[in-house]
């Protein structure tokens, strides 16, 4: 078992538009410890960089649109046995410009009604917030620990 000393810290938005939400389908990515699963949009926090600053950079990157504002949704922990812990800042936005990129270079984007974004192959731990935020929850804080791919235990 790996012991992780390192902790990430990463962003996640979940842009919103007509009841969908945009998601990335991780499939391009070589070794891509999300491969064949659904995600919001975002990424790792660089040095000097603050989360919004990130979600935005992140958002852009990846789909070409630009963000005017975000909201702060709350903060996932992730504790994993074999990659490093995580801090993810959680993030929406339905306030956003610019055209949606035609190619993505970690995977597929698609605009998914949010009442079915909850039976898409994703992680685990990602329907434990995903539930709440779907809902309307202002605040969500949410410890999630894996042993490998398996989700072991949920702290709210």
């Amino acid at each position: 078992m790996k012991e992780n000393k390192n902790i990430k810290l990463t962003t996640l938005c979940y842009i919103e538009k007509d009841g969908n939400y945009l998601m990335l389908y991780r499939n391009k990515k070589k070794d891509d410890q999300s491969e064949g699963k659904w995600l919001g949009v975002g990424g790792k926090i660089e040095s000097g960089e603050s989360p919004e600053e990130c979600v935005v950079r992140e958002v852009f990157e990846e789909t070409g649109l630009s963000l005017n504002s975000v909201k702060f949704r709350g903060i996932i922990t992730f504790v994993s046995d074999i990659w490093d812990n995580e801090f993810m800042f959680l993030y929406t936005s339905d306030d956003f410009t610019g055209q949606l990129k035609p190619v993505c270079d970690e995977g597929e984007l698609a605009w998914i009604p949010k009442d079915e974004v909850m039976e898409l192959p994703a992680w685990e731990g990602d329907k434990v917030f995903l539930k709440p935020l779907i809902e309307g929850v202002e605040d969500i804080h949410i410890k999630l620990v894996y042993e490998g791919e398996k989700l072991v235990k949920v702290i709210e």
